[in-house]
């Protein structure tokens, strides 16, 4: 791979560089399951390289070089499989937008992947707690002595979600290529599917997250959030099996790794921060598994699977 640099170990392989440029380097149909939290427009920038998808004008300027990104995701997805993908809404401030108000982030990200031949499979509601994104945003809506006042600039809380998206068998070759994904009476019992199935996930612990306090000293730090580990759990659950190839092409401190690697799943990442990369190849070591899996053949067609 032309990378700045890379990491290996037993399972999974991590590179640093420019997401859209590694996974063109990527071979076809190699990848069984994605999960990932994009950068959410501008609202956050995690370095000051102009290569990073944060450091961007606007969302119109944000969605152009991520559908760069999702035309690659197609062609690397296994036929039949899906890419999950974190989000929220995002906020207009009247002094900075000349209106306060929502923007449809997600709905931006769902026509991208669309456009690229992807199927919008299923969305799934995150809950959040409103107190405490009171607490740490201060945000008016969510006062109460803003409802006291004027209840019509009153909002509730902001949750988030999960976007799935199906890469659907295009020919015959692909159909071949179809691997399914199935469960058990004792894997997967039916009342946790119960609950699993609610289009709302009102049950996920925020708190359970890879530690990020070696990478917070930067100076060009403004935020940094890991995805929780049981949303990442909960995806590969539901849609991966041991041995999969999962990736992650914005692998932040390598949380969705760290829980592939737990879970006896393959892991493929691309981190463009250094210090990031750095703590999650740590991550990623921690996490990785006593079975002897050959790097080399990190991204060939496990056994049993049909040939391209």
């Amino acid at each position: 791979m032309n990378v700045i640099e890379e990491a290996h170990g037993q399972g999974w392989a991590l590179y640093r560089g420019d997401c859209v440029e590694i996974t063109r380097q990527m071979p076809d149909k190699s990848i069984d399951l994605a999960v990932y939290s994009p950068p959410f427009g501008n609202l956050y920038t995690y370095s000051d390289s102009e290569r990073d998808m944060g450091n961007c004008a606007s969302d119109e300027e944000f969605l152009a070089q991520y559908a760069f990104l999702v035309k690659e995701l197609h062609r690397l997805m296994r036929p039949g499989r899906l890419v999950c993908v974190h989000c929220k809404h995002l906020v207009n401030y009247a002094n900075r937008d000349g209106m306060a108000g929502l923007r449809d982030f997600p709905g931006d990200l769902i026509r991208v992947h669309k456009a690229a031949g992807f199927a919008f499979h299923s969305h799934v509601t995150i809950w959040r707690d409103p107190v405490t994104e009171m607490q740490k945003t201060k945000a008016h809506g969510l006062l109460y002595k803003q409802l006291r006042t004027d209840s019509t600039f009153s909002r509730a809380g902001m949750a988030e979600f999960i976007l799935v998206f199906r890469r659907w068998p295009e020919t015959e070759a692909d159909a071949a290529l179809v691997a399914p994904v199935s469960h058990t009476h004792e894997s997967f019992p039916l009342e946790q599917w119960q609950r699993w199935a609610s289009p709302v996930w009102s049950d996920i612990d925020f708190t359970d997250v890879l530690n990020v306090k070696a990478v917070r000293e930067d100076k060009d730090e403004k935020h940094l959030c890991p995805l929780p580990l049981p949303i990442i759990e909960r995806c590969l659950t539901l849609y991966s099996r041991p041995g999969d190839v999962v990736f992650d092409p914005f692998n932040g401190v390598g949380s969705t790794g760290y829980q592939a690697l737990k879970m006896q799943r393959r892991y493929v990442g691309t981190e463009l921060k250094e210090s990031y990369f750095r703590t999650a190849a740590e991550n990623l070591r921690e996490a990785a598994t006593v079975r002897q899996t050959d790097f080399l053949s990190l991204l060939q067609p496990k056994t049993g699977d049909a040939a391209e």
